[in-house]
């Protein structure tokens, strides 16, 4: 379903409202809308203050409603109740057809594409030693000094990459590097042993699952409004039904805003292995969970592909990593965040998300969420000309 072409205009606030309740209803009354669930109203939705709406699972849609989504041009993302995402409200097409056809031209430019990965895998790799050498600051722990070193050794070795199938092998070798000692980044054992996605076996991973759907979705939104086409990418290879630069761009914010905030949601307190999460047999997990499967492997662009964490199962095939046990059975049913715990998320997401940083490219104080947009609309400088380096978000 596409959007009404409509005037530009530009957001003063970028509210980003979750649905979560299951069996809620959003209708429209008079110029705003109502999130219900039978007489009760749960909260207003003042359109000209939102930029997303997100519907996690049984939310139920009133055509007046969905049209207030859609003439607003308001992104509008569907997910399980679990947080799988599963489709969009497409917006109209941007406008500028001149941007869109330099954007495919520069794409098949060999020097352009492989400059632009170059960065933003020099900016991942540097994120994920930043973050091992924060928590070996605390642990003096040599493994973690070991790897970080691993890590940091690629980036200088990625700067030197000739083609881009050597360069996908440095920054699936970091990853796998780094996810191989996260788990000593919890004051307490979380259950963590490698990235599972699907279905997450542990509550970090049902966390890390969680929170990189609600990056990417915020990474789709930036690129869609600075008018880019968010299927061309260049570290992820264009294929069918792929985001290709939706994955660039969010790979040196995973650490930045995700991985960062999941240390901090287990230990502060805020999640609780035993409290906050629930483990169910596969039928139990979702009545929808093959319609969802089927949506991510198409988005992915091939069956089976993980759509967020292609690094580390490529690099297992290709390198030899430190061999881990094969989960068993009991192992690999799904662990999954209790209602109020993924209320919990949402709201730490958001508070992460408005946090401020000195953004070095402008000197001055932004939000996460505002960088997203501001990396975004360097890359497409980049694609215009203006700007010839494209210059990644790092950690401090």
């Amino acid at each position: 379903m596409t959007a009404r072409p409509q005037a530009a205009r530009t957001r003063r606030y970028f509210m980003r409202i979750y649905v979560t309740t299951q069996g809620a209803s959003i209708v429209k009354e008079d110029k705003h809308l109502l999130v219900k669930c039978g007489n009760d109203v749960h909260r207003t939705i003042f359109v000209h203050k939102v930029s997303q709406v997100v519907l996690c699972g049984n939310i139920t849609l009133t055509p007046p409603a969905r049209n207030v989504l859609l003439r607003n041009s308001i992104d509008t993302v569907f997910l399980t109740r679990n947080g799988r995402y599963l489709g969009r409200f497409a917006q109209y097409e941007p406008k500028n057809i001149d941007l869109r056809r330099r954007q495919f031209r520069m794409a098949e430019e060999p020097a352009f594409a492989l400059g632009i990965a170059q960065a933003i895998v020099a900016g991942k790799l540097a994120n994920l030693a930043t973050v091992l050498m924060r928590i070996h600051r605390k642990l003096r722990n040599q493994r973690l000094a070991e790897q970080t070193r691993q890590i940091r050794g690629m980036i200088a070795q990625s700067a030197t990459a000739d083609n881009m199938d050597a360069l996908r092998g440095y920054e699936g070798q970091g990853s796998a590097l780094y996810f191989a000692v996260f788990n000593l980044g919890f004051d307490q054992d979380q259950g963590f042993v490698k990235r599972v996605r699907r279905p997450p076996t542990d509550p970090v991973n049902a966390v890390l699952s969680l929170l990189y759907t609600f990056l990417y979705n915020q990474v789709y939104s930036a690129i869609r409004q600075v008018h880019l086409d968010p299927y061309l990418g260049h570290l992820h290879t264009p294929d069918y039904g792929r985001c290709s630069l939706v994955l660039d761009l969010m790979e040196e914010f995973r650490p930045v805003i995700v991985d960062t905030l999941v240390f901090a949601l287990f230990n502060m307190g805020i999640l609780k292995k035993g409290e906050d999460f629930i483990t169910g047999d596969d039928s139990e997990t979702e009545e929808n969970e093959e319609d969802a499967a089927r949506a991510l492997a198409q988005q992915a662009g091939e069956s089976g592909n993980e759509l967020f964490d292609t690094a580390v199962q490529r690099m297992e095939e290709r390198f030899s990593m430190p061999a881990l046990p094969p989960l068993s059975a009991t192992a690999r049913r799904p662990v999954l965040l209790r209602p109020e715990a993924m209320k919990k998320v949402i709201a730490q997401f958001e508070r992460k998300l408005a946090t401020s940083f000195t953004y070095e490219p402008e000197d001055r104080k932004i939000t996460y969420s505002e960088a997203m947009l501001r990396q975004a609309r360097q890359y497409r400088r980049c694609v215009e000309g203006s700007q010839s380096v494209y210059t990644p978000l790092l950690l401090r």
